[in-house]
């Protein structure tokens, strides 16, 4: 079995940073403009600069999304911006939209080019189609069966990338107009304002204002929220296949989603590489300490069904509370970073970039300067005093059941 890229989100370059500690072999990400994820952190020219430095000197990749649908007015400034990429050399553009195609073979032609999700590929024949234009990978839609990527990938010489985990669309691999018709938000433009996971009620066109519950039990009725993807049982099969990337959703998400998320799939990969396509239990319990969705294995085995739908709620299920995270050892400590309020001597776990997760207190904790802390406050740096913890370890606090 050749051993399958694990593809990670970053949203910001401590993700990206985060991402690489835990395991990735590459990353994807967005510049400021042109991509799907409007209300990411994004980067910059120079921040793209900083980004794939670190990136290449860490024997990583880089992919920058160009996926976003473009309409006439939007393409000013693209011609530009793929002359900016050319200089930057990321590892590849991810588009979906033909017309920014064109731009990316015209203006990029160093750059390789792989299909985004949002092109809908569901058939070895798409696949074809595009590799034939130049484009050196495909992203499938996660409409698709394990069967049916096994096949597409039996008889394609282009790369294949499938998504393993994060939030699924009820829309066509995130083809969806609900957002813009409710908000004026355009989800194809990186701006969905995530109506499908609103609570929904019946109301008859003469009783405005009147609205008729449509609810199977007290806590509301959610017609289009999907749970999310989650194919750790799958990885094996997957890498057997011949799927080249497996990619991990989540750019919006925070530091310790990638962190854990990206660890977890770096184990399984590892594993199943040695030939045993077991899924350990440790792995699910550490996907459940991560901001989430009920999990679904949505379309592998065939067609989804009501199955992969979260009728209950549309909020996120908290594991854990991310309190911090280990920057550097320094003198007489740990320097971190806070992430939210915890106070001298409590309990918390700290998880390593091995994934190894043990319980500690935190002991006396100062600012830089020695002065002590009574408790932590987001965004500040601090030292947790007679403690070595590795750089990039994550602490934090396991909600009570």
């Amino acid at each position: 079995m050749k051993k399958p890229e694990l593809l990670a989100p970053a949203g910001s370059f401590e993700k990206l940073q985060a991402a690489v500690q835990y395991g990735a072999d590459a990353v994807y990400f967005a510049g400021n403009g042109f991509g799907l994820r409007a209300r990411a952190g994004n980067f910059d020219t120079e921040e793209m600069e900083k980004a794939l430095r670190f990136l290449h000197s860490s024997g990583k990749k880089g992919y920058v999304t160009v996926n976003a649908y473009l309409k006439n007015n939007e393409f000013d400034g693209l011609k530009e911006y793929f002359g900016r990429l050319s200089e930057l050399k990321p590892d590849s553009v991810i588009v979906s939209d033909p017309g920014v195609f064109r731009y990316a073979k015209k203006y990029a032609p160093n750059i390789p080019i792989h299909i985004s999700t949002q092109a809908n590929v569901t058939n070895l024949s798409a696949v074809e189609f595009w590799h034939e234009l130049g484009a050196e990978r495909v992203i499938l839609a996660r409409e698709l069966s394990g069967e049916e990527i096994k096949y597409i990938c039996k008889n394609t010489s282009c790369e294949v990338e499938a998504f393993v985990h994060g939030a699924m669309c009820i829309s066509m691999s995130g083809r969806c107009l609900i957002s813009n018709y409710m908000t004026g938000r355009d989800a194809n433009a990186g701006d969905c304002a995530q109506s499908c996971r609103w609570n929904y009620a019946l109301v008859e066109q003469n009783r405005d204002g009147q609205y008729y519950p449509v609810e199977e039990d007290e806590r509301g009725t959610y017609f289009y929220n999907s749970k999310d993807l989650c194919l750790i049982d799958r990885i094996g099969e997957l890498a057997d296949a011949g799927v080249k990337s497996l990619k991990i959703e989540g750019r919006m998400k925070s530091v310790m989603y990638v962190s854990v998320v990206t660890g977890v799939y770096r184990k399984a990969i590892d594993r199943a590489a040695e030939g045993d396509h077991t899924a350990d239990k440790e792995w699910f319990r550490m996907l459940q300490s991560v901001s989430h969705r009920e999990y679904t294995e949505a379309f592998y085995d065939g067609d989804a069904d009501h199955n992969t739908m979260n009728y209950g709620t549309s909020n996120y299920i908290r594991g854990c509370e991310y309190l911090g995270q280990v920057l550097e050892p320094v003198e007489g400590g740990t320097l971190i970073e806070a992430k939210a309020k915890f106070a001298p001597n409590e309990a918390v776990s700290v998880l390593t970039p091995d994934m190894e997760e043990t319980d500690i207190l935190t002991g006396k904790i100062t600012e830089p300067n020695g002065s002590p802390v009574e408790f932590t406050k987001p965004g500040i740096k601090c030292i947790l005093k007679g403690l070595t913890l590795p750089a990039g370890s994550i602490i934090r606090r396991y909600e009570k059941q």
